[in-house]
């Protein structure tokens, strides 16, 4: 995959050029202000959603922060979350956290290059594809890429996230 150099470098995008990974990143429109959901997302750039990943920021019940990158349509299951990094139990993090935690704002927030190194939990279906798409680190920009090379990126693991 080719690099996009017309587009403004996000810190997800830096870090990811820094370790020399394969990424093409995606701009799709948005009006500054409107929320975005990821399923508008994939159609706006002509992926199946389940190609298409969010990414969650919980806190464990030790106090310590984890990130889970899940396909938009589906919905973490928290046990399986908090079984995944070791925890008793995990709680989304509130929407006022997001940005001074991870450093990305809400609908933009990249499981590559936050303030912090996380534990990162990639949902197992993503190694089920070529490539998926995540958040390229602000509202309007997505990133596509090999999962392992995400997983290479943020040094997360695989496991069964999703609710049924």
């Amino acid at each position: 995959m080719a690099k996009h150099n017309a587009i403004q470098k996000t810190n997800a995008m830096r870090m990811l050029d820094k370790a020399r990974t394969a990424y093409e990143a995606r701009e799709y429109p948005h009006k500054p202000g409107e929320p975005v959901d990821g399923e508008t997302v994939a159609a706006l750039l002509g992926q199946d959603p389940a190609r298409v990943f969010k990414t969650l920021v919980t806190q464990g019940a030790g106090g310590g922060y984890f990130v889970f990158v899940v396909p938009v349509a589906a919905t973490l299951d928290l046990k399986k979350a908090a079984r995944a990094v070791g925890e008793k139990s995990v709680a989304m993090i509130p929407v006022a956290r997001i940005e001074p935690v991870t450093g990305y704002v809400r609908g933009g927030c990249s499981p590559v290059g936050m303030k912090k190194a996380f534990p990162t939990v990639l949902d197992a279906t993503a190694a089920d594809g070529d490539t998926i798409m995540v958040s390229g680190g602000r509202i309007g920009l997505q990133i596509q890429l090999a999962p392992a090379d995400l997983l290479a990126a943020c040094g997360g693991k695989l496991a069964d996230l999703c609710a049924e």
